[in-house]
């Protein structure tokens, strides 16, 4: 029988083949020469288009995209935003190879159906809700019964907010709207009692009501989903892995209390998964194709999901959006990343 000792150096030649080391791919290949990230981002112009509900989220986009560029080409990293007015051409321009990453798109059916593409994990769990006026007593959408709902008509808004009073039983006044500067004036007017929309076009809608924003709150209650994932060709695995493994590294580090101010501190952890997460313990960049201070880097460069969240979108942002579904499991919400081992 032969001893373990002289099977060693088999055992070990036969896990080296067995385990999967990523080597450069085409998008990866054709970043680095080019010595930048082309990366699209919906600045989502309703006046442009009624085929979409989202808000204008670019400023979270930008930085989902500075990430992935500074997790693949490091400190100084430069990317090119591709704009696009709404989600549909942005799609179209993925699929066509205008740029290599996509910040974020709905999941929808009909989008992750769409021959020839791939989204991640979800980065913004948008979802349609109703703002209303603090003034007029309005709690839940049941207070909405007998009052004008002021929505934009044709669009799928409509075909959710009817949807969802049916199934609530509240006899409601439909409002509907072609142009939203109209729709807006009639709501600050109190000619409707709500607006209903996704959160991210809400919020983006109080924006521009300036010193009045206070008085408008979004109530919690989901009328209909749209969560949001960054999107790419699925004719690069590799590619995909790296913007999938991206987020993963952001929410990883929120959950593991890794910032950007403490990043420093956090290389000097024993803890094992903020070892791996940092680069520390040699070796989990090569599995994508980059260097071991792969997330680190782009912690750095953009902080962790949670920082990214209320700089662009939450309590330290203009949209003052609650974390809500998109705060840490831990905490109550949805975000969870997959373990990094």
């Amino acid at each position: 029988m032969p001893k373990i000792s002289s099977l060693l150096p088999v055992l070990l030649a036969l896990l080296s083949c067995s385990t999967s080391i990523a080597h450069a791919g085409p998008t990866l290949d054709k970043t680095r020469a080019a010595g930048s990230l082309t990366c699209g981002v919906d600045f989502e112009e309703v006046e442009y288009t009624m085929r979409d509900a989202h808000g204008n989220h670019s400023l979270f986009d930008i930085d989902i995209c500075k990430a992935i560029a500074v997790a693949v080409l490091g400190p100084h990293a430069k990317f090119t935003v591709v704009p696009y007015r709404d989600e549909a051409d942005a799609l179209a321009g993925l699929k066509s190879g205008k740029f290599d990453v996509l910040a974020t798109a709905s999941t929808s059916f009909i989008n992750t159906t769409h021959s020839g593409l791939g989204f991640g994990p979800t980065v913004f769990f948008d979802y349609q809700a109703f703002l209303v006026n603090n003034t007029m007593n309005i709690a839940t959408p049941h207070d909405l019964s007998g009052k004008k709902v002021c929505f934009l008509g044709g669009t799928d808004i409509q075909q959710n907010v009817e949807a969802y009073m049916a199934r609530e039983k509240i006899k409601w006044l439909p409002f509907p709207f072609s142009e939203e500067g109209e729709m807006e004036a009639a709501f600050i007017t109190h000619n409707c009692a709500a607006v209903t929309a996704d959160t991210s076009q809400l919020a983006f809608e109080r924006i521009a009501f300036k010193n009045m924003a206070k008085d408008f709150t979004i109530l919690p209650d989901v009328i209909a989903k749209d969560p949001l994932s960054p999107a790419y060709r699925l004719d690069d695995p590799q590619w995909a892995q790296i913007v999938n493994w991206v987020v993963e590294a952001l929410i990883q580090a929120e959950e593991s209390g890794v910032t950007q101010a403490n990043l420093a501190d956090s290389r000097k952890s024993d803890d094992p998964v903020i070892m791996q997460l940092l680069g520390t313990q040699h070796g989990w960049g090569q599995y994508l194709g980059l260097d071991d201070a792969w997330a680190a880097n782009a912690i750095e460069a953009v902080g962790n999901y949670g920082e990214i969240f209320e700089r662009d979108l939450g309590s330290k942002s203009v949209m003052k959006l609650d974390r809500g579904a998109n705060n840490l499991w831990t905490r109550g919400g949805l975000m969870y990343s997959r373990p990094i081992r």
